[in-house]
């Protein structure tokens, strides 16, 4: 097994910060600093991470929580401005927590959390095509032609969006609603395709991951998914939660079956 994904499945990082680790001349295989992520790992091999050795569990780890992420968190574990951060709602939890698929700090809503490195892997990989679901406040009026050109998709900085999924919920002379999915979690993607059209997001907030769905789950609150959630998320990651809508109205969330 290679080494990147090694680290993964026995639950210490996703594939991608395995590579980073090792990159830093961090990890050690039978007392050999390795900074190869594609090194191989075979049965028997001694593996240490900053001089700590760490075993690879036969039994998959299978925690997966959701966080009601508040605006003005930062989705990373140790900021060095000093900001609030996402693990600061987690310190209860033991075990080392990945997120999957950052928002950025002013953005708020579901974000999950697993100690499966494996499983980060398969959700935020771009083949995987998991539908993510967000509702979006603009300042500017929304026209048929502006909807019809978000539709057809945009073009960024990092290449196309390809055709986006938007539905109008609530259309007013300055702010307007709008519900959308998209099955990519580039950089505050949202955020620059309204600035292709010179407007501007003054709340984002995601409402569902894949067939995961934020719920009524308050800001600042976390739970775990249900066994039926965790196989669900594992076995078909594409299906989308369509059965609860979430309208936000002022500082709390109303919930609505469409």
């Amino acid at each position: 097994m290679r080494l990147h994904k090694w680290l993964a499945q026995a639950g210490l990082c996703s594939r991608r910060e395995g590579e980073r680790w090792i990159g830093a001349g961090r990890v050690m295989v039978n007392d050999l600093v390795v900074t190869q992520a594609g090194t191989s790992v075979n049965p028997g091999d001694r593996v240490r991470v900053d001089g700590r050795e760490v075993a690879l569990h036969n039994k998959r780890a299978s925690m997966v929580l959701a966080l009601h992420k508040p605006p003005d968190v930062v989705c990373t574990r140790h900021d060095p401005e000093g900001r609030q951060t996402v693990y600061d709602y987690l310190q209860a939890i033991p075990g080392r927590l990945l997120y999957v698929g950052r928002l950025d700090i002013n953005s708020e809503g579901l974000v999950l959390f697993t100690d499966d490195g494996e499983l980060v892997h398969r959700l935020t990989h771009p083949s995987a095509q998991v539908p993510r679901s967000y509702r979006v406040r603009v300042h500017g009026r929304i026209d048929h032609a502006t909807l019809q050109r978000l539709r057809q998709g945009v073009t960024l900085d990092d290449g196309p969006t390809g055709p986006l999924e938007v539905q109008v919920d609530h259309n007013l002379s300055a702010n307007n609603w709008l519900t959308m999915t998209l099955h990519e979690g580039r950089n505050r993607i949202i955020r620059r395709i309204f600035d292709t059209l010179d407007m501007k997001v003054s709340r984002l907030i995601r409402v569902s991951f894949g067939p995961i769905a934020l719920g009524e789950l308050p800001r600042g609150r976390w739970r775990p998914l249900s066994a039926a959630e965790n196989r669900l998320l594992r076995r078909n990651p594409s299906h989308r939660n369509e059965s609860v809508q979430t309208v936000p109205h002022g500082e709390r969330s109303v919930h609505r079956r469409p």
